[in-house]
């Protein structure tokens, strides 16, 4: 099976943003965290400054700082999305704009939130922001935080732009997306991690998550089964990978949270601390994320450095 491409990559990390021990924004980790997804992490792509990214309490002047920054050190080696969406449509073209400047391959825009705003208004606010920039378009279709979700139907008419090209899904509509795919050129992402292989098995191009931050390569590696013509093996690979994704996603706290907790447990950059009102994972539950992660990947922390001689 050939993979489809996309202008945003295949395995895609929605990166965290690393902040220092009091609240500001880390850039040196946030290099140091692309550069080992990139790597290590068997990421193609990276988004930047979306859900997993805290968006809603860093600035704009702090994303395209990010931007700037992750570039920089991944050096073309993968690509960039910037998400840029807010519920203000100018706002989100001002986002659009500044992210392309500092260096964005794409953006990422999701569906306006609280104002629900019937569908019409929904496909004017992602034309008025692809019409505003030069670089691709992903839509990010999330109704179990927006409160309204992106037809099917509105997906089939924004298809129809030139610079909308693909989708985060996390719709959880089986149904609903194989339409689109079926129907459309735009490249399909599952948002949630559960749903990668089933996605990919109808037409998505590959994943955009959160928990590639710590296991990409086994997310990878079932992507890689598939597109091999080995089902069974990527069936084992994606069943393998789902008690880390349950506990990171689906155990009550939010994934920005664990991902970090499990990033400062295993000694890598990107780990610690989050803004509020999120709240950093208790040492219990960082202890349960640390003991799932080590059974499904197999692999240990890294050893703590040693001091600095006095």
């Amino acid at each position: 099976m050939t993979p489809p491409t996309s202008p945003f990559g295949r395995t895609v990390c929605a990166m965290v943003t690393p902040f220092t021990d009091d609240g500001g924004l880390d850039l040196d980790a946030a290099r140091r965290l692309a550069d080992r997804l990139v790597g290590e992490g068997r990421c193609d792509g990276l988004v930047l400054s979306g859900t997993t990214g805290e968006s809603p309490t860093t600035t704009d002047a702090e994303k395209s700082a990010l931007i700037r920054a992750v570039a920089e050190a991944v050096a073309g080696r993968a690509r960039i999305t910037a998400g840029v969406g807010t519920n203000d449509t100018r706002h989100t073209v001002e986002l659009a704009r500044a992210a392309e400047a500092a260096g964005a391959d794409g953006v990422l825009v999701v569906t306006p939130y609280y104002s629900r705003p019937p569908q019409d208004a929904v496909a004017a606010h992602f034309r008025t922001v692809a019409d505003a920039v030069g670089v691709p378009v992903m839509l990010y279709d999330i109704p179990g935080r927006t409160g309204t979700r992106i037809e099917p139907d509105t997906m089939l008419r924004l298809a129809e732009h030139p610079r909308v090209a693909g989708v985060k899904d996390c719709a959880y509509d089986l149904l609903g997306s194989a339409k689109v795919i079926a129907e459309t050129e735009l490249a399909y992402y599952s948002g949630s991690e559960e749903l990668n292989l089933p996605l990919r098995s109808v037409g998505a191009v590959g994943y955009v998550s959160t928990v590639a931050n710590v296991a990409g390569p086994l997310l990878a590696a079932a992507l890689d089964a598939f597109d091999a013509g080995t089902p069974q093996e990527a069936a084992r690979l994606h069943r393998r990978a789902l008690p880390l994704v349950e506990l990171m996603m689906a155990s009550g706290l939010p994934g920005t949270v664990t991902a970090k907790g499990l990033l400062g447990a295993l000694g890598l950059p990107g780990g610690g601390a989050v803004r509020a009102p999120l709240r950093e994972a208790g040492t219990d539950r960082v202890a349960e994320l640390l003991k799932t992660y080590e059974r499904v990947t197999g692999h240990a922390p890294l050893p703590a450095p040693a001091p600095h001689p006095s």
